[in-house]
């Protein structure tokens, strides 16, 4: 298999952290008999600064005539501070989702036993949880109209959906669900909402397409609530792009980390894989983040966008010999962990390897 991927480091642990989901791929072709071309790309607040965009053009046609795309981190704390900044590194993020049309995230929520102690939950309410969510990605307030006075008293995002971002978001989920354990939940606010009165009309119209799956409709807060405290009771979960930020983000600590946590960005083109996680400046260069997100990011590509199953769990499968070896980064030890089984990030992502070769 000959395939072109374009590897994003970003901003911060970003351009640690690819380092290892590549030599992940590069490993996993040797292995395997696959031919893999890379090439890299600037995006986010390293593209500000070399550039003055978030992203460039040269990225985004680089992005466009790729087979798959590895991407770290996005983010700067120094814009955190000045909500005036108008131009930001997010703004490239939802640019490059917009123009490669990646309306479908999928976060996988995968629970390694080894972990069950790293989470703040018990480990008697985590255990056997297996999640995958779909978050609408191209819609709702995120993209919606953007006003602010020019006093400074008032501010205005639009939230709106179009039946059709949710009908084709609606399909993939119900799709997945009948691979899995055939149940799905919508999450949504349909309450309170307008957008989510949408929402659940057209979820309802969909399921009926699908009568083999069973389908729940949960209010949000409901959702984010169930989700900590009976998280075994979701298997395929559905929701719009702002709730499904929020969401994913609380079943980190099913994981245990943000640094557990892959996602793929999918459409009808070009993939986008990447960790769930932040640009983590106050740790970047230090040889402290997490790669695994990376390299099991990595494996979420060679599944969803080469078909390569089995390399797929491959991978995923030295991580787990990884973690039963007792090998942690500080963000998934505890008090019981040998400080000698502590690794950095390069470290760790070199044990990986040793497993995967």
């Amino acid at each position: 298999m000959n395939k072109n991927i374009l590897i994003i480091p970003g901003d911060g642990i970003g351009q640690e952290v690819t380092t290892w989901g590549k030599q992940v791929l590069e490993t996993v072709a040797a292995k395997y008999g696959h031919e893999f071309s890379f090439d890299e790309a600037i995006m986010g607040h390293t593209a500000i600064e070399a550039t003055g965009n978030p992203l460039p053009d040269e990225t985004l046609e680089k992005a466009k005539t790729s087979d798959a795309i590895l991407f770290g981190a996005i983010g700067h704390a120094k814009y955190d501070n000045d909500p005036s900044a108008k131009v930001r590194p997010e703004q490239g993020l939802l640019k490059i989702r917009k123009e490669l049309g990646l309306y479908a995230n999928l976060r996988p929520i995968l629970l390694f036993d080894e972990l069950l102690e790293a989470s703040s939950l018990k480990p008697e309410v985590l255990r056997g949880t297996d999640i995958l969510f779909f978050r609408e990605l191209t819609g709702d307030v995120y993209f919606g109209e953007k006003i602010r006075s020019e006093d400074n008293t008032f501010a205005s995002d639009l939230m709106n959906y179009h039946r059709y971002e949710v009908e084709r978001i609606a399909r993939k989920a119900y799709d997945a669900a009948r691979t899995r354990n055939k149940k799905l939940c919508s999450v949504d606010k349909a309450n309170v909402l307008e957008t989510s009165r949408l929402w659940r009309d057209v979820v309802q119209e969909i399921a009926r397409e699908y009568p083999d799956v069973e389908t729940e409709h949960m209010f949000i807060d409901n959702a984010a609530m169930q989700l900590v405290k009976n998280p075994k009771k979701f298997d395929v979960v559905l929701t719009a792009n702002l709730f499904g930020d929020i969401l994913t983000d609380e079943a980190s600590q099913i994981a245990g980390s943000m640094g557990m946590l892959a996602s793929a960005s999918i459409g009808d083109g070009t993939g986008f894989f990447e960790p769930i996680h932040g640009s983590a400046h106050d740790i970047a260069g230090q040889n402290k983040a997490n790669p695994l997100a990376s390299i099991l990011s990595a494996a979420l590509m060679l599944d969803i966008a080469f078909g390569l199953q089995e390399e797929a769990k491959a991978v995923t499968q030295a991580v787990a010999d990884t973690l039963k070896a007792g090998w942690r980064t500080g963000d998934i030890a505890n008090a019981e962990t040998p400080a000698t089984q502590i690794l950095g990030t390069n470290e760790m992502g070199a044990k990986v390897l040793e497993y995967l070769r």
